[in-house]
């Protein structure tokens, strides 16, 4: 099998995996036929999560909308914070536009959100 190709592989797959953990630890050689499976399996199920199940990289809107619910705080009080008024702010929330490279400095610094996803790259 090079590829796991369908959900029965995969729930096959999974299963196997979780009946090598316990028989495969730090001091298991890596020719150990045990450690050889469990390693060949992992990389076969990883493979298929990140094609089947992968939630993608999180966009600006995405972290603004979680920092706000983390923080407690509305759009107008996150404008604030970052030095933009509420309908600028609700410009990047649509898409509408984006940040200028000072405005996503600040909402990067502020917001602990890193600058890569501020900058969509």
């Amino acid at each position: 099998m090079t590829k796991i190709e369908n959900e029965d592989q995969y729930q096959w797959a999974i299963n196997r995996v979780e009946e090598l953990l316990p028989l495969v630890n730090d001091n298991t050689p890596l020719n150990d036929p045990n450690s050889i499976e469990l390693e060949l399996l992992s990389n076969l199920v990883a493979d298929y999560s990140e094609e089947h199940f992968s939630i993608g990289e999180p966009t600006l809107v995405d972290m603004l909308k979680l920092r706000m619910y983390e923080m407690g705080i509305t759009q107008v009080a996150l404008s604030k914070m970052i030095g933009v008024s509420p309908s600028r702010l609700s410009d990047y929330m649509s898409g509408k536009c984006e940040p200028t490279l000072k405005i996503a400095r600040t909402i990067s610094q502020k917001l602990r959100i890193d600058a890569h996803v501020v900058l969509g790259v």
